[in-house]
């Protein structure tokens, strides 16, 4: 073999060699980002439970449970990851006062508060606040997801009204579509917490969580919007009757107290 024979054979080894490593850096550099998995539908035919009081056994009827997202969801089950997305938790707010002040909705330098919960509102009038407060609930929801949940509900859609008109539907709808996204990037389905005037289902939503609706008479409207995607909560007896009378045989619906105790009432249709 010739000098040039054996230099060429060597250079081309190089070569070959050069090449393979710039084909593997380059597919390290232009490799798919892995997709988050597609969010579960929330199953119809099973019952309900909803534990944001605090958590307990379920009998095996009930295949979808609603928790807080600290507390840790039931294996086996469809999970729902409670998040105040538009107010405050009440036992939060000194985390809200030190951090993020700033993003929560003040009159005359007073946090307007939901009188009801005694929660304080956060201010999603403009893009620039929407947006940190989304980052915020991307946080949450992402430890949702990581802890196993299959969905999250999204509290207090229609803090606007309680706003004393500070806030507005548009504003909200802004917001929620941020949140919707950022759910779904994660692999989780996302519940619209009441609001029966907004089909939620027109920004992203995939279910909705219908409290009082028999009492309000708006179940209806949850049913036009999502089918037999939506879960009924009722605090009244007789409102539960009327919601399981008419409603009971295609969605699930439980009767709770409203302060939702682990040894509260508790009773399916």
């Amino acid at each position: 073999m010739s000098v040039f024979t054996t230099f060429r054979a060597r250079s081309l080894t190089a070569a070959t060699v050069i090449l393979i490593a710039l084909g593997l850096l380059l597919s390290l550099v232009v490799a798919p980002v892995q997709a988050a998995p597609e969010p579960k539908p929330l199953p119809t035919g099973v019952h309900v439970d909803y534990q944001l009081g605090g958590i307990r056994s379920v009998p095996s009827s009930v295949g979808i449970v609603v928790r807080d997202r600290k507390a840790k969801p039931l294996a086996g089950r469809y999970n729902i990851c409670y998040v105040n997305a538009f107010q405050t938790q009440k036992s939060e707010r000194k985390s809200w006062r030190h951090k993020r002040w700033h993003l929560v909705l003040k009159r005359n330098g007073k946090a307007v508060k939901d009188t009801e919960w005694n929660e304080w509102l956060l201010d999603i009038r403009t893009g620039a606040k929407r947006a940190k407060l989304a980052k915020v609930m991307r946080t949450w929801m992402k430890g949702c997801a990581r802890a196993g949940y299959d969905a999250v509900e999204l509290d207090n859609l229609d803090s606007f009204l309680r706003s004393r008109g500070l806030l507005s539907r548009k504003q909200a709808v802004a917001y929620a579509k941020r949140l919707v996204k950022s759910a779904h990037a994660v692999g989780l389905a996302v519940g619209q917490k009441n609001f029966a005037e907004l089909n939620g289902k027109k920004i992203g939503f995939d279910f909705a969580i219908a409290e009082q609706c028999g009492q309000w008479r708006e179940c209806a409207a949850y049913v036009r919007s999502y089918g037999r995607r939506v879960i009924a909560v009722e605090y009244r007896r007789k409102d539960f009757r009327w919601t399981c009378t008419r409603y009971g045989a295609m969605l699930p619906v439980v009767y709770r107290d409203h302060a939702l105790k682990p040894k509260g009432v508790r009773t399916f249709c």
